[in-house]
């Protein structure tokens, strides 16, 4: 018998933290075990990440967390710096961001497989259109599509 787990929803935030201890190479069990560990990295990066902060949202809401981890998550809501952001931090791909006044979307070459995932983890408010083979574009609902 095979369940279908809902996602828990994570702030874009937690979940940029999240995706930034994977791109280091934490797996699953280290990322379970984030509240043991005595020293969090350091991020020089231009993030400037605070491990901590994950870790005390880990201890704060430890079901929300684990279920995160180990069966994947929602974002609660997404800006459009945010997504590029994410981009970013998962598939390291340079996303191009469209702001102009009611066009605003990120751009982005994608696999099917990263188009996938990000389709997954996008907060409602948001859709993917296929532009060409692998290229994409990521924009809020609100925006008129040809």
């Amino acid at each position: 018998m095979s369940h279908t787990i809902e996602k828990v929803k994570l702030s874009q935030w937690d979940a940029l933290l999240l995706e930034a201890l994977r791109s280091l190479g934490w797996n699953e069990q280290q990322l379970l075990n984030i509240g043991a560990v005595q020293q969090l990295p350091v991020d020089e990066s231009v993030y400037e990440w605070d491990y901590s902060e994950l870790a005390a949202f880990a201890a704060a809401e430890p079901d929300i967390y684990r279920s995160a981890v180990q069966h994947g998550y929602r974002i609660k809501y997404n800006t459009i710096r945010g997504i590029r952001s994410w981009l970013h931090i998962t598939y390291n791909i340079e996303a191009e961001l469209i702001l102009d006044e009611g066009e605003e979307a990120v751009v982005a070459t994608l696999t099917e497989a990263q188009q996938d995932k990000l389709a997954q983890v996008l907060s409602s408010g948001w859709h993917i259109r296929s532009v060409s083979a692998s290229l994409y574009r990521i924009e809020p609902l609100y925006v008129a599509t040809p």
